[in-house]
């Protein structure tokens, strides 16, 4: 079998990957040229560059790549078509829609599968977790991918994956990255649907918090929906759907820290009593409990550590509603913050709560890019009275931690999960030689 890959951003490479490992060959195209492509399984001959009208050609046995371009008698002559949920509205998804080629039309087991979409701003990587352990604590097969930023695999490898292996496999969880409903829609067949929160992110793509909220009623049209009892726009998504449950803060000992991560478990907790399929008994709930209140922080996500006298709290909080509810539970002397990217304008309103928040230092490090400079300046904008600072790189950032470590608390968190869980594993071992 061949695939066809149009567009080799983070779920374009995933699925390139995923490909490959499965047996099939491919055909891989991005009309960038300057797309890094050396995390591909690819060797390094073969490869033809025509500077003149900078293209880049890469031929093995069983794989063709073309940057600069895309060749489209080769993706007419494969057998299955993957497109980037970025190109879902595009007029070339919509001929390849009709054509009955994409590679979820292909291969339609997982379809048959009993699954499980989280969907929402912050929160959905926790949750889904937290629902993954309960169920493989009752001995279940749960297969779990979706958003790139979750860490998981991606939305390709979970269709490859469960059409080999879809007789054991009990429910597949999917993280739904909110920018990407539509195209989930289209490519799986929930049986339920829960929604963490709606906020203040990826609202270059979005639009407003109205666009969001139309995409989301759309998606949850007919199906099952576990939703807080406090979302905003609650009762028009009780309307569209064909069921509604709510969940509110758990009252189980966690071990995490925040009352957002009360309502993930209380998430958690609603969608395992709410699964009703022949392969998956109802859910104990000693093993709901059981499983909650041993739960342990996801890498990346907010942990808390103990340094001298400080506790450091850190983890990705990459926009102003997930950072705000974490500054209002907690003082902090120094906050930490990584940089959105250059066209991530939005994301910069992380620095709106943390003035309000008023801690006596701020450092800025290098999160997703190295927007230093607009942080800076909209710290200026913001008249913030304390002190700022840089932090360059790791080492920086250890040192600034170090001096602050005889302070109640700390931050560290924003953009750039990569960074975060470099410093987290940094932190970690410091603390080890510490003790």
């Amino acid at each position: 079998m061949r695939a066809a890959v149009i567009g080799l951003g983070v779920e374009g490479k995933k699925a390139f990957k995923s490909l490959i490992k499965h047996g099939w060959s491919v055909y891989a195209c991005d009309n960038n040229v300057n797309i890094n492509y050396t995390d591909l399984p690819l060797p390094l001959a073969g490869v033809k560059l025509d500077s003149k009208s900078k293209r880049m050609n890469i031929v093995t046995e069983n794989i063709t790549l073309d940057l600069g371009y895309n060749d489209v008698d080769q993706v007419n002559q494969c057998d299955a078509i993957v497109i980037s949920p970025s190109m879902w509205k595009s007029d070339v998804a919509e001929i390849y829609k009709e054509s009955g080629r994409l590679l979820c039309d292909v291969l339609n087991k997982h379809k048959d599968i009993y699954t499980i979409g989280v969907t929402g701003t912050n929160g959905k990587t926790t949750s889904v977790t937290m629902i993954k352990e309960i169920l493989e604590n009752e001995g279940k097969t749960v297969l779990v991918g979706g958003n790139g930023g979750g860490g998981f695999d991606g939305y390709y490898d979970l269709i490859l994956e469960a059409n080999e292996r879809a007789n054991e496999i009990d429910v597949i969880l999917v993280e739904v990255c909110d920018m990407t409903v539509e195209f989930c829609k289209y490519f799986f067949d929930f049986d339920i649907i829960a929604l963490t929160n709606m906020g203040n992110d990826h609202m270059n793509v979005h639009g407003s918090i109205e666009n969001y909220k139309n995409s989301l009623k759309n998606f949850f049209k007919d199906k099952q929906i576990v939703i807080d009892k406090n979302q905003i726009f609650n009762d028009e998504f009780k309307k569209i759907a064909k069921s509604t449950i709510e969940y509110d803060a758990s009252t189980f000992d966690l071990k995490l820290f925040g009352n957002f991560n009360k309502h993930n478990a209380d998430l958690a907790t609603k969608v395992s009593q709410t699964i009703k399929s022949d392969k998956i008994k109802p859910i104990k709930d000693l093993t709901i409990k059981n499983t909650l209140e041993n739960f342990k922080p996801v890498l990346g996500r907010l942990d808390v550590l103990k340094l001298n006298d400080t506790k450091i709290y850190i983890g990705k909080a990459d926009n102003s509603d997930a950072i705000k509810p974490i500054l209002k539970e907690e003082k902090f002397f120094a906050c930490f913050i990584g940089t959105p990217r250059l066209n991530e304008e939005h994301r910069l309103d992380i620095l709106n709560e943390v003035v309000k928040a008023d801690p006596n230092y701020i450092i800025i490090f290098p999160g997703l890019e190295k927007t230093l400079d607009h942080c800076l300046n909209r710290l200026k904008e913001l008249n913030y009275k304390g002190i700022v600072k840089t932090a360059h790189n790791l080492d920086e950032i250890i040192e600034y931690v170090a001096e602050f470590s005889h302070e109640p608390a700390i931050f560290i968190g924003g953009n750039g999960q990569a960074h975060i869980i470099e410093i987290q594993e940094r932190l970690r071992n410091l603390i080890e030689r510490c003790n």
